[in-house]
């Protein structure tokens, strides 16, 4: 089978310049790579077609003899002959800088980088969590906090370079400052972290004794922490660059604070409401009265109860709740009323007692229903 043209196999002009015909060999060459093209079985042939037509054309001897005596000129006893990839060892270097830059288009952003040179590894330091927790009381009003925090921060003797004072880092001869270094395998180049520097381009001769070369020390940190009223349980408060120092000048990580919430002896948070279970002396049940109440804030208030009132009747004190994280209104305070029945009864509470059972009608309905509904079971049982 004749070989095709090898300006149409790259897909350019005979009077393209040598820019356009490497623009246009890695173009051809990362579409056609066999890794990228599994379902197309004639992929690998198309391939090295396509680098056998840029040896000839990225080399001028050779592109001259292509383009005064077309593929004779490369057969045996032609002008160009010496056969593929024969340009000598100027051509051989092009051509691996050429299927370098593929290898970079192919495998740059999976390796970390898109060709050129690799920039320091300046990295974000790592971001911390602190456990909080507060009373009830304290996310009610809000509260300022001091807490201390383990954790890294920059040297300051070498201003986190890591470098003894007076010194700096300096470019790593092993891979030039790259932060990779390259292998040949074969028909491919393989890549991997640089030994020397562990990917971050530059090494320090003369590491700072504060951090032994780290740019990093351990310190505990004294911070001031602000809890807004109206936190809870999972609510999350975070100090920007309050974190682990970064590495090789970058910046620091945050720090979150998550809070919780501790559990309260008379009170019951759901959201913003509060809830409160009272006692109320059955005698003030029957009759009716006032009962005083606590609120959270330290105050106390005198609430009406009304006559008849059963156990887990609930009254509502709107805006006697939690303070809104946002802002706007507060929550409700629900009381819930839990009818006390008296104990330790002296001999002339119960003859009392027994005179009102003997004298009452009709003063229990709940009673009265639910046994009116049990003698109507029975009887529909025995019938």
């Amino acid at each position: 089978m004749a070989k095709r043209d090898y300006y149409e196999v790259l897909g350019v002009s005979r009077n393209a310049t040598e820019a356009e015909i490497k623009k246009a060999y890695r173009a051809k060459a990362k579409e056609l790579h066999p890794d990228r093209n599994a379902d197309r079985p004639e992929a690998e042939a198309l391939f090295k077609e396509v680098n056998e037509a840029y040896d000839v054309l990225k080399d001028p001897q050779k592109k001259a003899a292509y383009d005064q005596f077309g593929h004779a000129a490369f057969e045996a006893g032609g002008p160009g002959a010496g056969g593929f990839r024969h340009g000598g060892p100027q051509g051989d270097a092009d051509f691996a800088s050429a299927f370098s830059d593929v290898f970079d288009d192919l495998f740059g952003d999976f390796m970390g980088h898109r060709g050129g040179r690799r920039r320091t590894a300046a990295r974000r330091g790592s971001d911390l969590r602190y456990n909080l927790r507060v009373t009830l009381e304290e996310a009610y009003t809000g509260k300022r906090q001091t807490i201390t925090v383990p954790g890294s921060a920059k040297c300051e003797s070498c201003d986190g370079t890591g470098a003894e004072d007076g010194s700096a880092p300096v470019t790593c001869p092993t891979c030039s400052g790259m932060g990779k270094v390259r292998a040949q395998q074969g028909f491919f180049t393989i890549e991997r972290t640089c030994p020397t520097c562990s990917g971050r381009g530059q090494v320090v001769k003369n590491p700072c004794r504060a951090c032994g070369g780290s740019g990093r020390v351990h310190r505990e940190r004294t911070l001031n922490v602000n809890i807004p009223p109206g936190v809870e349980t999972g609510t999350r408060i975070r100090l920007a660059g309050e974190g682990e120092a970064g590495v090789n000048g970058g910046p620091p990580g945050d720090l979150y604070i998550f809070i919780e919430v501790a559990p309260h002896p008379i009170f019951e948070r759901e959201g913003p409401d509060l809830h409160c279970r009272v006692p109320v002396p059955m005698t003030t049940a029957a009759l009716g009265g006032e009962i005083e109440v606590p609120l959270l804030d330290g105050g106390r208030t005198r609430v009406k109860v009304p006559a008849g009132v059963q156990s887990g009747k609930q009254l509502r004190l709107r805006e006697k709740g939690m303070p809104n994280l946002r802002g706007g209104r507060h929550g409700d305070l629900y009381l819930e009323l839990q009818v006390e029945t008296p104990v330790n009864l002296t001999p002339r509470q119960k003859e009392l007692l027994r005179e009102f059972e003997a004298a009452g009608k009709d003063n229990s309905p709940h009673s009265s229903n639910f046994f009116s509904k049990v003698k109507s079971f029975w009887e529909g049982m025995t019938g």
